[in-house]
């Protein structure tokens, strides 16, 4: 069948982009400035992407993902980290040890570092051991937004 692309804003937040193969998410571009395409398809995933972003306590963990490129240790991390509560945090050494694998807290940072599923995988409820760490090319600010709309607070 092959991916295809869905588009869609999320208020506050930009433009995302999700690829979808069937049901299965192939890749998720976290919302960003950008412009909607002139006619925007729908998809029951990309309406609860969008609740999510309005604010509602939408749960993705049932939805599919392509993991089939990820090694059995990462796919452990993501099943790990996709059972981490909205509003909470862990930090890559906790995750490393969810996984099984408490002596690996970098592996869980290339990990986070890699993931092509955001939100559905959500790195950002991972936090340095010295605090909130980084978001790549998002920044911090964006992470913070993420944990905020989640209910999080720092401690």
């Amino acid at each position: 069948m092959g991916a295809r692309p869905f588009r869609y804003e999320a208020p506050g937040f930009g433009v995302g982009e999700l690829w979808l193969d069937g049901e299965r998410v192939v890749w998720h571009e976290l919302p960003t400035a950008g412009a909607l395409p002139e006619r925007e398809r729908s998809h029951p995933i990309v309406d609860r992407i969008r609740a999510y972003f309005a604010g509602q306590a939408v749960d993705l963990g049932d939805v599919e993902l392509d993991l089939d490129e990820y090694s059995p240790f990462f796919r452990e991390l993501a099943s790990a980290l996709r059972s981490v509560p909205r509003g909470e945090v862990v930090s890559y050494g906790e995750l490393a040890a969810l996984a099984g694998r408490p002596a690996a807290p970098r592996a869980a940072g290339t990990f986070c570092a890699r993931n092509r599923h955001a939100i559905f995988i959500p790195c950002h409820r991972v936090v340095g051991a010295d605090g909130l760490g980084s978001y790549g090319a998002l920044g911090i600010e964006y992470k913070l937004r993420l944990l905020a709309l989640e209910g999080w607070t720092p401690a």
